[in-house]
Parts: structure tokens; C-alpha cells; sequence
């Protein structure tokens, strides 16, 4: 149905300021809200939907009903004063409902108390919003806004579009996300004739209608000025002495009050030394120090005669002296009962930190071993995944099962580019530290079984002679003494170090995997690498430009997409060695100063590209390499519903449309917004990429598996149906509805809060990056994850999630709750913990009188891998019950 010009007359200046009518025109408002009202239902009781009706008025169906609000609110507001005037005249309510041509009880609900309170709600609402605009600027005024007003989102809405008709402005703007990189758009209200303009360019004075104070006290990066050590604390066991079999750790005196690890053995810090300089490494309790000093840092440095030249300078920024993300160790003064600082070790990682990184197998490692071996791990995780799908498929409710169908597939489309492999059984994270008189094919490892063999991988590797096979040896007493039952800590030979690409003692890490049946393949060290020392071999010259962070990060990512190509197309090991060796000189070019230029030319790096990568200046060349490269596509959002959905219903694809924006260069010329992707995700099938060897044959195959079954899943979804809402079920379960609505409002206030984090933190980051013009990207990346951590202390945000009870659960499952409602719900809870609610099994775990024995054996010595071996339980289960 078209609505007529003659209709559209009836109510124009609902919601008009401009075009062919003049606002206001013509009847008295009430009149307009009266005929309003009654054109829309009578075009409902015609049959059109609401967002027909909203089409044919030229609105969106949210300013249809922002228009209805206004109009019944100000058509009430009307009969409640006209019959309030009558009263004062003495008219009885009969009389009052015959002038007014409603009924006696209509006439007493208009006249009870607080019935103009209440219908002036839109009124308080709007007046409070103009008030604030006056006092702040600019207002963020999206989702969860309204739980902070207190007033719900409809009102909300109402109030933003009443004064969108005085002249208030509404924008749209773009501010990173500092965690994830991608884009949070806020939705600013702002005062008459403010362009879009000047909010993007003050974007960072957006607030919030009711905010957290913003300095509490804090530095910009919440770090408290570091307690500093005196250099007479410190003494230095240089390359000379030995400190090259250590370098990077830091041995501390047990017992010393100002350099706590806070109940850690051991801890990846750094450590102030008399206010100008810092060390950087992993500290860890050593009993035996010389007399006279409280901590010993090992060097691969010479002996200058100045201590304070085998440290580093501290940086010129008080909120920022480290240039990394650091926990401080606070304790409580008894005296005045405030919490201060007490030691002077910033942690970076502690013991416990590294056992939870992830365990998966990188493409770059096992693309290197037997296409058997990887075959055999893609597979593994695509049959995971495949049984996960059917588990959520599996599942009763089906506002669940559609919430975690869209997780699910989401997170195949990046393990489809990533292409992580499944862990092989036992490995694990470990951070790697110095025994010296371990032999160098030993490792201390207590996690693992005492005389088995593991190999060791770290990243990056060039290949599979980089991965030294040990025998675990727990037996060892200076390894025990030092280590104790670390939990993610492992010792090694220092020779092991430089079997591992280099690697040294400062917070370094591998791979530790079992390798008994000689799954993992490892080849001898190659020849051509034997006493190569990169500082030796290409020192600078007098006036060579030094290489800067940021060209040592394009080179390092070059050289090593070569390795990786040159390997999976069958180099020899003669070049395979030309290619490390120039990856040596690369990584410490910057640190050391040396000529990575004359590398290249010696080792012949323009041959090695031009061979297995097709030209001298080409890059990455097979699907390994190439995967996650960036491509940068013309920026783009979901297809809309009006338009088809965001998935195509054929074949479970996500659909997107260009969104047009664009910008003007100095040349006059447009330019279309661009966005960034990976080339992986950006092909349907990943042979495009491929350069046709057997290995790349695998992983592409892999790679379309896991896009088709994220496909299936975006189907399915589709199909799935709401839980029907049972009114019944509401009024049984009204306590569980009402706890769960409560703590839906807990949850949805955190995203104005965590909006207004994104905002600080982004204007903290621009100050940072305005006063350290020369920051690398590595040193920017760094200061984002100090900036919204700091940001999100000083405005509150705290991600809450919802914690649902058994009897909540069963609320759910009747249809206590609304399908908008759950869906947001399942938004802000734990969706592993909806799942064991929605799939309930049975967990074997350990009885009680296991625990009591564990802890015994714990206790008496016995290492965590021998304990799970004595109770028949995996290791991972043992640390879940200690």
C-alpha cells in the first residue's frame, strides 16, 4: 500500500522540519498527534506490517515508533491537563468524560495521582539530555546508555529523536578497538548545527551521561614510579666470567623484602636501577650470591668497567619506563592501611603464565615435518570440530543452539586462515632456564616423565635442524635446587640455547614435546651454520645508518616467508643454511649494529628469492606464507536484512555490501575506503594460493574443510528456530526471571563504560605516540595494551558476565524469557558454561581420597608427572585438582 499525498498532509510535522511542508504547519499539535495515531492503526487494522507503515511515512521503523511515543506521550500529557482544567471547574468526572468522550474510569486514571509525573517522563528525560550536551559537548549515546539513565531504550530513543527535531545532531563514529584493532562506532548526540566533522576530530571528548572519574589518582598507564635497586646491589657476571651460558637471567637473594616475585620461583621482569637504567630478564631465587649483593645479571657483554653499560636505559617517560605491560607487587602499610608498593621486580610473566598459552601446532612447524604428520594433526582438528558441531546441533534449546552455531562458525573462518594444527600428546609451553651442568643432550622438565625423550621447538625455526630431541633427567640436584617442581619452567644446557635458533635465558620459550616413537622429525645442526657468530662475521662501518626497528621487522617476516618457501619446495641444506645465516644477521642487526645489507649480498638472498619465490623482489610464494599476508579490500559491512541477510541461504557464505566511503586527495582524485583482511580468508578455495606442492595440498584441502563446515554451521543457524515465550513459564519462574534481568542489567551497563575506555585510550595513545614521534610498531603495540587497561580502570568497564543457576536454566528452557532477552543473555555469559548447561554430562574427575594422595606425593617431592602417572590421570586433570 502507497500512502497518498493527501494522507501525508494529514500529518505532517511528525518528525519533519524540512521539505515540501513547513514545520508545524497547519492544525494544533494535539490535532496532529490525535490524527497521527489514528492513520497508523487504521493502516494496521488494514493489514500492513509496522515496517510497511514506517516505508510508506518515508521512516525507519525506529523513528515510526519514536513518533508514536511522542504522540501518545504529548496526547496524554493533553487530555491529562484539559481534564485536570475541567476538574478546577468544578465538572464532575461524568461531565468531564462526556466533553471529553470517554468514559468515567478513563476520566479517574487521568486524574490519579502522579499521572502527569509519570506522562512528563519525556520531558525529564529530554530536559536531562539538553543538560548535559550543554555541559559536556558531546554525548555517547548507545546501547546501555539507558540503564545508566534509567529509563528504558524506547524512552531513550524517544527523547534523541524529540530533540533531533529542535535541532540536535546525530552521529556516527569510528574509534579503534585497542585489543583487537578492528572498529567500535559510537552514536554521539550533540548540540544544533554540529557537524560530523567536529566530533570525528574531538572524538576523544565524547562522554558519558553519567561517568566514572577519569583520574583516580592514576599515571596515564597506571603504573606506579618502580622502586629503584642501587647499582652496589647489583653485581655482573659478564661474557668473561661465564654470563654468556646465562644471559638474561637474573639471580636473586631468598628472603630480601624489596625483591619479592610475589610467590613465584621465578618470573620474566624488569628491575629499575638507580633511576636511570633497568634490567631486563628472568629473575629467579638463587641461595648461593656473593657476599655484598642482592641480585647477579648474567651478560653476553664485556666487562666495560661501567656496570651500568650491561643494562639498558630507562625510557624518558615516567608512565611508561619499561615499555612493556608490568605487574607491580603491592602490599598494605599496617599503619595507615593503604596499599604501596614493595618491590622493586615489575613482573612481566610469572611461573604459572606460560602453561596457559595455547597448544596447538603452527603451520610454519609442521609444514616442515612429514606430510604424514600433518595430514594426521589437520585431521584430528577437523574431526574435533566436526564433533563439536554435532554436540551444539545436538542441543535442546534452540536460542543456544543458533547463539553458539554463529560463535562456532566465526571462529572456523579464522582457524581456516590461521591453520593451527592439533597438539600432539603432553606438549606445552615452557619457558626455558640455564643448568649448566646438565649434559647438553638432558633437560629438566617435571611435567614430563623422568628418561623420556622430548624435542624442543621454538619460534620462529628454519627448519627441522633447529629442534634439538633431550632426555628428560628429574633427578638432577642443581636442577632441583634451582627449579623445584616449576610449572612451566624447564632447565637446559646453554649449548641447547644455541641449537635453538640463538635463543637465550631473558623469558624465551618452546615447545616441549614428547617424542618417544619419533613423531617429530629433527636433523643434525647444519654445517654451514657451525661457529657462525653473526657479530663476528658482519660488524658496522663507520657511517652506516644503523637498521631501524620497524625495517628489522619487514626484514625478519621476509627472510623467514623465504625460509619457509624455500623449504617446502626442496632446498638443499646448503641453502637452506645461506638463507639462516642472513636470518641471524637480521635479528640482531638492530640490537648490535651490523651490516644486514653486505649479509644479504654474501649469502646471495636476491638467487634464493628469484628461485623458490619467482623474483628477486617477490615474497611470499605457497599457502604456508601466504595465508595470513595482508589484502586490503574495499571497506565493507554485512548485507542488511531489507537486502538478504548477512548469509547467502544457498550456501551458509557471509555476504557483505561496499559502504561507499570515500575521501579526496590532494590530487582532487576519490578514494574508496579501504579495509584490512588476509589473502586466506579473501579466496573460496585454497588451492589459489597454493604453488602445487603436497604439503600445501593438504593444508588447502584442510582449509576448505574447515570453511565448508563453518558454511553448514551459518545454515543451520538460519534454520533454527526461537524457543516459543510462555507466559505461564514467566509467571512460575518469576523470581528467575527477574535474577536474570537483573543481572542482564549489570552486564549491559559495562558497554558505555568499556566505549568511553576506547575512547581514553585512544586519546592516551595519541598523546603518547605526539610525544615519542619515533615509536616501532612493536613499542605502539605495547602502549594499546597499556592504554585500555589503564582506561578501563579509570572509567570502571568491566566485562560482568551472567552466571546462570540450574533453576534459571530450567526458566530458559520453559520459555520464561523473551527471544530478544535470552539472546542477549547468552551475549553476556560464559558460553562453555551454556553449553555444559544445555549438553549435561558427567565429568570424571578425581575423588576426593585421589586429591588427599596427590597432595601427599605433592608434598613429599614427587615431581607432576610422576604423581598423574601413579594415579592414572592425565597431568592436565592432576593440575585442575591441585
Amino acid at each position: 500500500m502507497i500512502i497518498t499525498e493527501e494522507q501525508y498532509l494529514m500529518h505532517y510535522g511528525i518528525l519533519r522540519k524540512s521539505g515540501r511542508y513547513p514545520w508545524g504547519s497547519g492544525e494544533t499539535q494535539e490535532e496532529r498527534n490525535r490524527t497521527f495515531l489514528g492513520m497508523v492503526e487504521e493502516l494496521r487494522a488494514k493489514g500492513m506490517s509496522e515496517s510497511a507503515i514506517a516505508r510508506g511515512f518515508g521512516l525507519t521503523t525506529t523513528q515510526l515508533r519514536a513518533a508514536k511515543s511522542i504522540a501518545v506521550t504529548e496526547k496524554r500529557a493533553a487530555d491529562i491537563a484539559f481534564a485536570q482544567r475541567l476538574k478546577d471547574k468544578n465538572y464532575s468526572n461524568v461531565a468531564i468524560g462526556q466533553r471529553m468522550g470517554i468514559n468515567e474510569s478513563s476520566v479517574r486514571a487521568l486524574l490519579a495521582p502522579g499521572k502527569a509525573a509519570k506522562a512528563d517522563i519525556l520531558g525529564a528525560v529530554t530536559g536531562m539530555l539538553k543538560d548535559q550536551v550543554a555541559e559536556k559537548g558531546m554525548l555517547d549515546i548507545g546501547t546501555g546508555v539507558e540503564r545508566h539513565v534509567g529509563v528504558s531504550s524506547t524512552k531513550l530513543a524517544t527523547a534523541i529523536a524529540q530533540l533531533k527535531e529542535q535541532g540536535y545532531t546525530v552521529h556516527y563514529v569510528k574509534v579503534e578497538q585497542l585489543g583487537t584493532g578492528q572498529q567500535t562506532t559510537l552514536k554521539v548526540l550533540a548540540g544544533p548545527d554540529v557537524k560530523y566533522g567536529d566530533v570525528y576530530r574531538n572524538r576523544s571528548n565524547i562522554r558519558q551521561i553519567t561517568e566514572h572519574t577519569i583520574d583516580g589518582g592514576h599515571t596515564f598507564l597506571g603504573i606506579d614510579p618502580p622502586l629503584s635497586v642501587s647499582s652496589k646491589r647489583v653485581g655482573i657476571r659478564y661474557a668473561e666470567d661465564g654470563g654468556t651460558n646465562a644471559d638474561g637471567v637474573i639471580y636473586v637473594r631468598p628472603g630480601v623484602k624489596d625483591l619479592s616475585l610475589g610467590g613465584s620461583r621465578y618470573a620474566q621482569v624488569r628491575i629499575a636501577v638507580d633511576g636511570t637504567h633497568y634490567l631486563k630478564g628472568m629473575a629467579i631465587y638463587k641461595d648461593d650470591l656473593p657476599q655484598g649483593v642482592d641480585l647477579v645479571f648474567n651478560t653476553n657483554k664485556s666487562n666495560s668497567g661501567n656496570k651500568l653499560d650491561a643494562m639498558k636505559k630507562m625510557k624518558d617517560d615516567p608512565d611508561n619506563p619499561f615499555g612493556a605491560i608490568v605487574r607491580q607487587i603491592h602490599t598494605v602499610d599496617p599503619q595507615t592501611g593503604k596499599k604501596q608498593l614493595s618491590s622493586a621486580l615489575n613482573i612481566v610473566n610469572e611461573a604459572g603464565d606460560w602453561q596457559k598459552w595455547s597448544k596447538t601446532l603452527s603451520s610454519q612447524m609442521l609444514s616442515k615435518q612429514t606430510p604424514t604428520l600433518a595430514k594426521t594433526q589437520l585431521a584430528m582438528t577437523y574431526e574435533r570440530k566436526a564433533r563439536e558441531l554435532e554436540e551444539i546441533m545436538s542441543l535442546t534449546n534452540p536460542s543456544v543452539r543458533r547463539t553458539l552455531l554463529q560463535s562456532y562458525s566465526d571462529d572456523l573462518d579464522s582457524a581456516a586462515v590461521h591453520l593451527k594444527a592439533a597438539a600432539l600428546p603432553r606438549q606445552g609451553s615452557h619457558v626455558i632456564l640455564p643448568v649448566e651442568s646438565l649434559k647438553a643432550n638432558e633437560i629438566y622438565a617435571p611435567n614430563y616423565r623422568d628418561g623420556e625423550r622430548v624435542v624442543l621447538i621454538r619460534y620462529p625455526h628454519g627448519g627441522i635442524f633447529e629442534i634439538p630431541e633431550l632426555v628428560v633427567n628429574n633427578r638432577h640436584p642443581e636442577a632441583k635446587r634451582l627449579l623445584g617442581r616449576a610449572p612451566d619452567a624447564v632447565g637446559i644446557n646453554p649449548k641447547t640455547a644455541e641449537r635453538l635458533s640463538g635463543a637465550d635465558f631473558d623469558g624465551d620459550t618452546v615447545l616441549v614435546i614428547p617424542n618417544n616413537h619419533g613423531k617429530v622429525k629433527t636433523e643434525p645442526a647444519l654445517e654451514g651454520l657451525k661457529n657462525f657468530d653473526p657479530k663476528v662475521s658482519y660488524p658496522s662501518y663507520p657511517g652506516m645508518k644503523p637498521m631501524s626497528a620497524r625495517t628489522k621487522g619487514f626484514e625478519m617476516g621476509d627472510v623467514s616467508n623465504l625460509i619457509t618457501d624455500m623449504t617446502i619446495r626442496g632446498a638443499t641444506q646448503t641453502e637452506l643454511a645461506r638463507a639462516v645465516r642472513h636470518s641471524m644477521v637480521v635479528i640482531d642487526a638492530e640490537k648490535h649494529v651490523l651490516n644486514w645489507k653486505q649479509s644479504a649480498l654474501d649469502n646471495g638472498i636476491a638467487q634464493l628469492k628469484a628461485k623458490y619465490q619467482g623474483s628477486a623482489r617477490a615474497g611470499a610464494s605457497t599457502l604456508i606464507s601466504r595465508a595470513s599476508s595482508r589484502a586490503d579490500v574495499a571497506e565493507r559491512k554485512a548485507r542488511s536484512a531489507s537486502e538478504g541477510g548477512p548469509i547467502d541461504t544457498k550456501t551458509g557464505q557471509k555476504v557483505y555490501t561496499p559502504t561507499g566511503n570515500n575521501w579526496v586527495n590532494a590530487k582532487g582524485e576519490t578514494v574508496f575506503k579501504t579495509q584490512r583482511s588476509t589473502k586466506l580468508a579473501e579466496v573460496n578455495d585454497a588451492h589459489k594460493l597454493s604453488s602445487g606442492t603436497p604439503i600445501e595440498r593438504i593444508y588447502a584441502d584442510h582449509s576448505n574443510s574447515l570453511k565448508a563446515l563453518a558454511n553448514k554451521a551459518r545454515l543451520a543457524s538460519l534454520a533454527t528456530k526461537s524457543i516459543p515465550y510462555s507466559a505461564s513459564a514467566r509467571t512460575a519462574y518469576a523470581n528467575e526471571v527477574a535474577s536474570l534481568s537483573a543481572k542482564l542489567n549489570i552486564a549491559l551497563r559495562n558497554a558505555p563504560l568499556e566505549r568511553q575506555a576506547q575512547v581514553l585510550g585512544n586519546a592516551i595513545l595519541a598523546q603518547k605516540k605526539a610525544a615519542n614521534p619515533d615509536l616501532e610498531p612493536s613499542e605502539i603495540k605495547k602502549l594499546r595494551a597499556q592504554a585500555l587497561k589503564e582506561a578501563r580502570l579509570r572509567t570502571g568497564a568491566h566485562k560482568e558476565r551472567i552466571d546462570i543457576t540450574d533453576r534459571e536454566w530450567s526458566a530458559i528452557q520453559a520459555g520464561a524469557i523473551s527471544a530478544s532477552k535470552l539472546q542477549s543473555i547468552l551475549a553476556n555469559s560464559d558460553l562453555d558454561h551454556i553449553k555444559k548447561l544445555a549438553t549435561p554430562k558427567r565429568e570424571l574427575l578425581m575423588t576426593s581420597l585421589m586429591r588427599q594422595r596427590a597432595q601427599n606425593m605433592y608434598d613429599n617431592g614427587y615431581t607432576q608427572a610422576d604423581i598423574a602417572d601413579a594415579l592414572g590421570v592425565s597431568v592436565s586433570t592432576l593440575k585442575t585438582a591441585l
